[in-house]
């Protein structure tokens, strides 16, 4: 499947030992009425636990310029949070990353295991989108292994 770009996402949630996150490439929309979405998380990450006991979580859709955050929250755990002035918590208690062009926060619905993996399903409740005050940034994407940076996009 490397071989099939894909947008890439970070995913945060409030654990009950502090904020956890990860990097995810599955996230999919699944249904406008009621808004659903969807990502896959590997049964051997450090974040499945406190992603079975979370309520929400917060998808922020990485542009171009955060290939550093995509890194950061797919090494070790420890690092992820490390650096304080890269986020800030919601008033709910989910970790929002600075300088994310669109973020949304879900409730999580479902947590289904299948395979090695488990798909959460979110139903979204908050939309943060500062492209409409500001142009966008392009989307960071993965192909290959590696993060990449779209050359032309059609507006």
């Amino acid at each position: 499947m490397r071989h099939y770009p894909a947008g890439v996402t970070v995913v945060t949630l409030a654990g009950e030992h502090g904020p956890v996150g990860f990097t995810a490439t599955s996230f999919a929309s699944l249904s406008l009425e009621p808004p659903l979405i969807s990502f896959n998380i590997a049964h051997t990450s450090s974040s499945i636990e406190a992603l079975r006991g979370a309520e929400s979580v917060v998808i922020h859709f990485l542009g171009e310029h955060q290939h550093h955050l995509a890194h950061r929250f797919s090494r070790s755990a420890a690092e992820r949070f490390a650096d304080r002035s890269l986020w800030t918590s919601l008033d709910t208690g989910e970790p929002v990353l600075h300088g994310t062009p669109i973020w949304l926060r879900a409730s999580l619905h479902h947590l289904i295991d299948i395979g090695d993996h488990a798909l959460a399903v979110g139903l979204v409740t908050r939309v943060h989108d500062e492209t409409d005050e500001s142009p966008a940034a392009a989307p960071l994407l993965y192909y290959n292994g590696r993060y990449h940076r779209p050359t032309a996009l059609d507006t």
